[in-house]
């Protein structure tokens, strides 16, 4: 997670796993990534796994932001199994430049 000027940017990895099968929600402070990774047994019915690395099955992760979000406005992407989440700050968190008058 990092933080922009306007924005709380997660990055998370989800290699192996479909974008419709990824699913995201906030409740109050907590971002909620929740998916399903497929088993992929051998095309071959002959073939029989004897070791495998990759995990497979549900998951889920929760996220406590450290600041308030607009979760009405968090976007998400996708791309070569890397999940973005930008979610926009409350506007009353965001800096805002005050102008000085001159009596």
């Amino acid at each position: 997670m990092h933080e922009t000027t306007d924005d709380l940017v997660v990055t998370v990895e989800v290699a192996g796993v479909r974008e419709k099968d990824i699913a995201l929600s906030i409740t109050g402070d907590m971002l909620s990534i929740k998916g399903e990774r497929q088993w992929q047994a051998p095309e071959d019915k002959n073939q029989k796994v004897l070791h495998s690395e990759r995990p497979y099955g549900t998951f889920e992760r929760f996220i406590q932001l450290p600041i308030a979000v607009q979760a009405e406005r968090v976007k998400a992407t996708y791309r070569d199994g890397l999940l973005e989440i930008t979610l926009p700050k409350t506007e009353n968190l965001r800096p805002h430049e005050i102008k000085i008058d001159l009596l």
